[in-house]
């Protein structure tokens, strides 16, 4: 459905409302990561060596810097075995 579409059906005061219901119970892409993040965070901090807690926040994506470009293959395994508790010995994750 296009914006056009929504402005024509939705007035201003059902669309305050629905910013209002938004801010008490959020919803959408945003609410599903934090979600998903909780998930990793748990199994994260299960499967961690003690003294790493990770958050939600740690695995959440982050929009902002996403057009500084592509992540190279050895550096997402080495942050997924990071996060699964790894630990790193001669630069390399064991």
């Amino acid at each position: 459905m296009s914006v056009d579409n929504v402005m024509s059906k939705v007035n201003s005061a059902q669309f305050s409302e629905w910013k209002a219901y938004a801010r008490i119970e959020p919803f959408g892409e945003e609410r599903a990561d934090l979600r998903a993040g909780i998930i990793a965070a748990t199994i994260a901090n299960v499967m961690s060596a003690k003294g790493k807690n990770y958050t939600a926040g740690d695995f959440m994506p982050d929009f902002v810097g996403a057009t500084r470009g592509k992540q190279s293959v050895a550096d997402m395994q080495r942050r997924v075995m990071l996060a699964a508790g790894g630990i790193i010995k001669n630069g390399k994750v064991s």
